[in-house]
């Protein structure tokens, strides 16, 4: 297959380039900089130069592909506070991306995410779906708007698009990582407390990196048009186990920080960190075959690359 993916020099798009190529496709990765661009001929793939906002650019990659991998994001708008404005540029080239392959059959699989979708309880690929009511677009003025977007592009697959969205555990670990984790331990190094909420025994699902790089390329190749999938390996790791294990690789306590001081010690962090949210996978692996193989996120911690210090 001939695929295109966006976000390809990110955390996962660097991982699911070579997962690609070693399978044989011929891989197209879109990079915004130099950098990017370097990273993504590394990897093994061609290089198109852009940004999700060059929606002619995008249109074209996707014209002349066999499938997309959808995985940029502004991650950095976002959590700078302009959230709405990242989410509406992703909705947009989305929207493109889906006009390019309409009636080809061709495959478009979309990154998400399984936090929040069925709070309080193990999640399935079965949550989260049949929100978008009469008026979808209105919708997605709101918090909810990249899960609004995600259920607008399982729909593409009644314009005869093999949609799929893969949804992504908050914490997507490995050697390298700068997501949640990373965070979570350099909290606890400044604060010299690794801290968590309550009695820490909220649940959050997690996977490997590589793990998940497999899943979107079976994802890709075979998933049916209209699937919702589950990245997930560690269906529900209590974040006092991962507190316990920065607070033993550091040297410090694990220990509650109190609901009044949780903004001022996390940061952004909080509401994520006091989210009960497992997920459950099954249904992705009876789907496809998917069987994580690599290390679960806290064996993962237990090797130690996540407290390497940063040299001068």
């Amino acid at each position: 297959m001939r695929v295109f993916v966006t976000g390809a020099s990110g955390w996962i798009g660097s991982a699911v380039i070579p997962e690609l190529v070693a399978a044989g496709h011929e891989v197209t990765g879109f990079a915004r900089s130099d950098a990017s661009a370097a990273t993504v001929s590394a990897a093994g793939a061609a290089v198109c130069r852009g940004t999700i906002d060059d929606l002619d650019t995008l249109r074209a990659a996707a014209e002349a592909s066999d499938g997309v991998i959808h995985l940029a994001f502004k991650h950095d708008m976002a959590f700078s506070g302009a959230f709405q404005e990242a989410a509406d540029a992703d909705r947009r080239a989305i929207d493109v991306l889906g006009e390019a392959l309409s009636g080809s059959d061709r495959a478009l699989v979309i990154a998400s995410g399984t936090l929040g979708v069925a709070p309080g309880r193990v999640a399935t690929e079965r949550d989260g779906h049949g929100i978008l009511g009469d008026d979808a677009r209105a919708l997605i003025d709101g918090v909810n708007a990249r899960q609004v977007t995600a259920e607008i592009t399982l729909g593409l697959a009644e314009k005869g698009v093999r949609s799929v969205v893969l949804r992504l555990p908050p914490t997507v670990h490995g050697d390298g990582d700068y997501g949640f984790m990373s965070v979570l331990v350099d909290i606890a190094r400044r604060t010299g407390v690794a801290g968590y909420l309550g009695d820490g025994s909220n649940r959050w699902p997690a996977v490997h990196r590589m793990d998940a790089a497999h899943l979107f390329r079976l994802a890709v190749e075979k998933a049916p048009a209209g699937s919702t999938l589950h990245a997930v390996a560690d269906e529900g790791v209590p974040i006092c186990a991962v507190a316990e294990v920065i607070g033993r690789h550091l040297g410090i306590p694990a220990a509650p920080v109190a609901p009044e001081k949780a903004g001022e010690h996390f940061a952004w962090l909080a509401g994520p960190l006091a989210t009960d949210s497992p997920a459950s996978s099954a249904l992705t692996r009876e789907l496809l075959g998917w069987g994580p193989t690599h290390p679960g996120l806290i064996e993962d911690l237990d090797l130690g690359h996540y407290f390497r210090q940063p040299s001068a």
